[in-house]
Parts: structure tokens; sequence; C-alpha cells
């Protein structure tokens, strides 16, 4: 019953893990073309400046999102080897991905109240 439980997470993991590399490549190809498009909107003479900013903001929202899910992959990798080792990595990893987190979301809240 032990290892079926440590085959489920560690699928588990890698589905949630693939999910947040998704969301990150979809994030990517959206923001890469809104840019293109606007960059060749800016040779007709037109400021994007605003638009471009809130094209960096959208991808900052698609970073986030993938930053949670890759923190329940790690999560849940720990549960599947919970030595101490693993422990430390994964409060290293957390820790640096809530203060990304943090940045992140506190830069998209100041771009909404200048809006």
């Amino acid at each position: 019953m032990e290892v079926d439980l440590r085959i489920i997470f560690e699928y588990l993991y890698i589905a949630i893990g693939t999910i947040g590399v998704a969301i990150i490549v979809w994030g990517v190809i959206l923001t890469v073309f809104r840019l293109l498009k606007l960059e060749f909107s800016r040779f007709k003479h037109k400021s994007i400046y605003r638009e471009r900013e809130s094209v960096r903001h959208l991808f900052a929202s698609y970073l986030l999102l993938a930053l949670e899910f890759l923190i329940a992959a790690d999560i849940i990798v720990t549960v599947i080897h919970p030595t101490f080792e693993e422990i430390a990595i994964l409060a290293s990893i957390v820790a640096i991905r809530t203060v990304i987190s943090y940045f992140l979301e506190k830069e998209i809240d100041k771009f909404n109240k200048i809006d």
C-alpha cells in the first residue's frame, strides 16, 4: 500500500509541476504576441508605454500562478522523500519563491492602483 501511495504522489508531483511549467510557457507565448503587436503599433508613432506595462503585469500574473503550482509540487515531493535535506531544500525554495511572489504581487497591485 505504501508503494502505491508513493507512485501516486510521484505522478501527482509530475502533473502539478508540468501544469506550473505549462502556465509559464502559455504566459510567455501570450506576452510575446501581445508585445510584438504593441511594438508594431509603435511604428505608427503611437505611445505604448502604458500598454507595455500592462503586458508586463499580465506576464507577472502568469508567473505568480505558476509559482504557486511549483511550490505545491515541491511540497508533494518532500512528502514522498521526507529527509532532512529535502525539507531544508523545500524550505529554501519556498522562501525564495515566496519573496518573488510577494514582490510580483506588490508590483501588480501598484499597477492596478494607477489604473
